[in-house]
């Protein structure tokens, strides 16, 4: 998809492949020999090549969704654009280092939510002065006040999720990764959410929002990008993406 020239590209991958080994376990053994061969079950490996020459350009003001079935390549792509999956072929080029939601967020379950706050906040490079400023900000945007003296161990899985958004989120990031998080909460978090997002992308922000919700995906994003099997299917407009995208489906 091309983007007017005054833009400026701060993601590029550049024919990107993924492969990797994985152990194979051969095939299941027949009735007479099972219980021999469960004690001798030979290992063998086979390759995976979970992207196939994936290239697209993002750039500053860009709000990406990345679309695709499970097992697609979605988390593997932006694994590679973070740096924490290397590309086997190819390569990534990024303006400023990438951060993924919850990556950068140190959350300790022994300890608090509130001190979790106050670590996930240094992670993210803030003052203790830009934390304790923003610190109500960032409680009551995850909606969990009540139980933010309580260990996190203490949490459900939707509480932690909304905590580990409410903290990444509250300082702008030029490449942010955003990875199903708005799945968690209620329509309140959701639409929270969203707004935040739209604000990191209004302030210069490039977001890449992995999602399964294609309503989160038109009303958040000005792009999408579909992944199947590895392969870079289409690159366009939620207008022009997903109703080709659900005809797949």
């Amino acid at each position: 998809m091309d983007a007017p020239t005054e833009r400026r590209p701060v993601v590029v991958a550049d024919d990107v492949h993924v492969e990797y080994k994985v152990l194979a376990t051969g095939k299941k053994p027949g009735a007479a020999d099972s219980g021999r061969r469960l004690m001798q079950r030979t290992r063998s490996t086979r390759t995976v090549h979970a992207l196939k020459g994936v290239s697209f350009k993002a750039y500053e003001n860009d709000s990406i969704g990345v679309i695709g079935s499970n097992g697609s390549g979605k988390s593997t792509l932006m694994r590679a654009i973070v740096g924490l999956t290397p590309a086997s072929r190819g390569s990534i080029y990024a303006a400023s280092r990438p951060s993924m939601l919850g990556v950068g967020a140190a959350l300790i379950k022994d300890l608090s939510g509130e001190r979790n706050v106050i670590l996930g906040g240094l992670a993210l490079g803030l003052s203790m002065e830009e934390i304790q400023a923003k610190y109500d900000e960032i409680v009551d945007f995850s909606g969990i006040r009540d139980f933010i003296e309580m260990p996190m161990r203490t949490y459900s899985s939707g509480m932690t999720a909304r905590l580990k958004f409410a903290i990444a989120t509250a300082k702008d990031h030029e490449i942010l990764i955003v990875d199903e998080a708005l799945a968690v909460g209620d329509k309140g978090f959701r639409d929270r959410s969203e707004a935040r997002i739209r604000d990191i992308r209004d302030n210069a922000g490039t977001i890449f929002l992995v999602s399964h919700s294609m309503r989160s995906i038109q009303d958040t994003c000005n792009r999408v990008i579909w992944i199947n099997k590895g392969t870079l299917m289409m690159d366009g407009t939620p207008d022009e993406v997903l109703p080709e995208y659900a005809k797949s489906t």
